[in-house]
């Protein structure tokens, strides 16, 4: 059965806005808004559990629902908006009028699984943009990295903007947050070396050995890693530059980074 919803008071049509612009309230129901049939279908992928599609018929038929609902354990609500409640609700700009709401995971250090026995992790420190969180998540698919942590998040990982801006790669990463001091200590006991992008005291990143066990960390473009990763760097480094400044975008950073790791262990 499918409801109908017309009219932009509706309560559900409030809630769903209230989840889209408010981290408060993802966290505190513990369910977020997926929006586009490509995210949509990634997020399955990502073994993320959907509740409710959310669809305007003149965008999107609703035979194109019967095939999302194969990839389902259960067996979500349907709700159909009109197309003035739709826009209303949706985040993008153009948009394929399609939706879905997920449930949240856990994304703790402690549900992190590291299913390779010489991993390479990505981890960023305190990323503020989404866009840029978006880019580092996109690179991460990319090259297939065996995990992402984010140290000391300033949104929350379901935060629309980053879903939006990593293309849906935020379900396809092995994804973990913690703060500095926990990160550290999970990659000591998993004896993981660790390379801190950062000017003192640094060695170019392609003189670096990535082959065994690996976190590469990258900081904000304004203030750097914290004094607590470079205490417990293994080695800083550092990306030979010619130009005038000293710094570049962090997500463009990270891919030359992570592309030499790669290289290293015959990525291409």
């Amino acid at each position: 059965m499918i409801k109908q919803i017309s009219s932009a008071q509706n309560p559900a049509v409030k809630r769903l806005l209230q989840l889209q612009e408010k981290s408060r309230n993802r966290k505190k129901e513990g369910v977020f808004i997926v929006e586009g049939l490509r995210e949509i279908q990634l997020a399955f992928k990502g073994k993320y559990i959907c509740e409710e599609f959310f669809f305007c018929d003149s965008l999107f038929p609703a035979e194109g629902l019967r095939e999302l609902n194969t990839n389902t354990e259960n067996k979500p609500l349907i709700t159909e908006f009109s197309k003035d409640v739709y826009e209303k609700i949706a985040y993008r700009g153009s948009t394929e009028g399609v939706m879905a709401l997920f449930r949240s995971k856990e994304l703790s250090l402690d549900s992190l699984q590291l299913n390779s026995k010489n991993p390479l992790l990505l981890i960023a420190e305190a990323p503020e943009k989404p866009g840029n969180i978006g880019a580092l998540l996109r690179t991460a698919d990319a090259a297939n990295m065996d995990a992402v942590i984010i140290a000391n998040p300033k949104t929350d990982l379901f935060n629309p903007n980053i879903i939006r801006s990593s293309v849906g790669c935020v379900f396809t990463n092995n994804i973990a947050v913690g703060t500095t001091s926990e990160i550290i200590s999970f990659l000591k006991k998993h004896k993981i070396s660790i390379y801190t992008a950062a000017l003192q005291a640094s060695k170019n990143y392609s003189e670096i050995d990535f082959t065994n066990s690996s976190a590469i960390v990258v900081g904000t473009e304004a203030t750097g890693l914290s004094k607590e990763w470079i205490d417990h760097s293994t080695q800083n480094i550092i990306i030979p530059m010619s130009g005038e400044i000293d710094s570049m975008n962090v997500s463009v950073a990270a891919g030359i980074l992570i592309f030499e790791a790669k290289r290293q262990r015959g990525f291409f």
